[in-house]
């Protein structure tokens, strides 16, 4: 398997929207186009259970 020790980014389109999703050595973090706020998951809380929506997940106001 490949070590995960650079940021990778892909596209994705949802609804008519595209966002970009960044998946690094910290957690997640998926953007819409031409923003700079989105919505972030460590690793760490997305283990635990807690990337589904909860309050410690850290998310921003898209």
């Amino acid at each position: 398997m490949t070590k995960l020790d650079k940021p990778l980014r892909r596209e994705v389109q949802i609804g008519d929207k595209a966002y970009t999703l960044t998946i690094d050595p910290d957690g997640l973090k998926l953007v819409e186009k031409g923003h700079r706020k989105g919505v972030e998951v460590s690793w760490a809380a997305l283990a635990n259970g807690q990337g589904e929506g909860d309050s410690q997940a850290s998310s921003m106001s898209m």
